[in-house]
């Protein structure tokens, strides 16, 4: 993939980090650790933000004591919660989400989105991404697709009202080739058939570079074409997704593109790395959300 010029810098040059508000993604990073250490870890680390998947792959439902238990160590660690994942099945796993699978897994859900939007906005989380959910075998892909934008309508309206956007995210083939959304395009085409639906205007894309590579997209061409439309970023590098500069991907010029496109939001570290090293790309001083921002 050709890259356009970003100013002759080198892509591992800390200076193209500076003043962005990075979040660390607590599924995958600190995973050694039980749930509710990581967030004291990753404020170790520096980091004053965090994100997560649905942290209960089990339940959409837990019981009020795991929620309490989490917000209490977010609140202990110092960390903001600026990203949470409504119930997705098994992920990490086979699963890709759960709203477009009719039957049970449509029904939790549905159970699971005022859990996940009242915990969100409990800890002043303002994004709630809904993973699509994989193809099923013996149903008609649209009658999935009609059950996924009523369920997205749905927690739209959840999130909402908890002052949060919904996020739709585009997944790579090459891990999840039976995940319909495999375009950035297809995302927000579906951002916007949710806000069609519920005249909210709050559904809008996750962008994550890793998967948009992964797919054999432009990050500079998806940036140019729907930064504006962008509710949140993610980022690894590829083809390992390991953490920046550990592969080919030039994420410090894409992350200067989004600036000048005049996007400002958080960027998930959603990448695979254990230790101080995973982290070793990124200045001790850079990793907590800059003042008033």
């Amino acid at each position: 993939m050709a890259l356009p010029e970003t100013g002759g810098t080198d892509r591992r040059d800390a200076h193209d980090w500076h003043d962005w508000r990075f979040d660390v993604n607590l599924s995958i990073l600190f995973t050694e650790l039980p749930l509710l250490e990581r967030p004291a870890a990753a404020a170790a680390a520096g980091f004053t933000a965090v994100e997560l998947w649905w942290p209960w792959t089990g339940t959409p439902t837990p019981e009020q004591a795991e929620l309490d238990a989490l917000r209490a160590a977010l609140h202990r660690a110092g960390t903001r919660l600026v990203g949470l994942n409504f119930y997705a099945g098994r992920l990490p796993g086979p699963d890709r989400g759960a709203l477009s699978v009719p039957g049970e897994e449509s029904d939790r859900f549905r159970a699971n989105i005022d859990i996940a939007a009242d915990f969100a906005g409990s800890v002043g989380c303002r994004a709630l991404n809904a993973l699509y959910g994989n193809r099923t075998d013996g149903v008609d892909p649209r009658v999935q697709d009609a059950l996924a934008l009523e369920n997205l309508a749905l927690a739209a309206r959840a999130a909402d009202r908890v002052g949060a956007t919904l996020l739709i995210e585009t997944l790579n083939r090459a891990e999840s080739p039976r995940y319909p959304l495999q375009t950035a395009d297809a995302s927000v085409e579906l951002a916007d058939r949710v806000n069609a639906a519920t005249g909210l205007g709050n559904a809008a894309f996750l962008m994550d570079l890793y998967h948009l590579s992964r797919n054999g997209e432009d990050p500079y061409e998806v940036i140019r074409r729907h930064a504006g439309r962008t509710g949140h970023v993610q980022i690894a590098d590829t083809p390992g997704r390991g953490a920046p500069g550990t592969g080919d991907l030039d994420l410090a010029g894409a992350l200067n593109a989004l600036r000048a496109a005049g996007y400002d939001g958080w960027i998930g570290l959603e990448y695979r790395g254990e230790g101080p090293e995973a982290f070793a790309w990124l200045p001790t001083d850079r990793r907590a959300a800059p003042a008033g921002r």
